[in-house]
C-alpha cells in the first residue's frame, strides 16, 4: 500500500514513516498542504493522511483544492488532527468524501489498524 502523509510536524511524517514501513507500506510525506496537492497530482497514493493543522495551507485547504479539482473521490483520505475540532466538525467532513479520522496523539496499533481498513475500503 502506498501512502502519502501530509504533516508540517516531521516527527509525526517521521513517526508514521516508521510504523507503516515497519508494517510492510510505502510512505511518503509532505510538510505543507501544497506540497502534498502536487504529490497527489503526479502519484498514485492508495491513502492519503491529513492533517488538518496546518499553518498557511491547512489540511480544510487541501480538501477544498481536491474538491475543486474533483480529486476528493479519488482518494481515500483520513484525517489526522490535534486540534479542538467538533465530532459535529468531523462528521461533516466525513460527508465530503473523507474516509475516516484519528485524533493525535495516535494509539499506533488502532492508527495502522484503521489505515488498513481505510485502504480495504471497510
Amino acid at each position: 500500500m502506498k501512502v502519502l502523509g501530509i504533516d508540517d510536524n516531521a516527527d509525526i511524517n517521521l513517526l508514521l514513516g516508521t510504523v507503516l514501513t515497519a508494517s510492510g507500506h510505502e510512505f511518503t510525506s509532505a510538510t505543507d498542504g501544497k506540497e502534498g496537492i502536487k504529490l497527489i497530482k503526479q502519484n498514485a497514493y492508495d491513502v492519503v493522511l491529513l492533517d488538518l493543522a496546518m499553518p498557511e495551507f491547512s489540511g480544510f485547504d487541501v480538501l477544498e483544492a481536491l474538491r475543486k479539482d474533483g480529486l476528493i473521490e479519488k482518494h481515500k483520505i483520513v484525517l489526522l488532527t490535534a486540534s479542538s475540532i467538533t465530532d459535529e466538525e468531523i462528521n461533516e467532513l466525513l460527508k465530503t468524501g473523507v474516509r475516516s479520522y484519528l485524533r493525535k496523539p495516535l494509539d499506533i496499533e488502532v492508527f495502522v489498524e484503521r489505515v488498513e481498513q481505510v485502504h480495504r475500503g471497510q
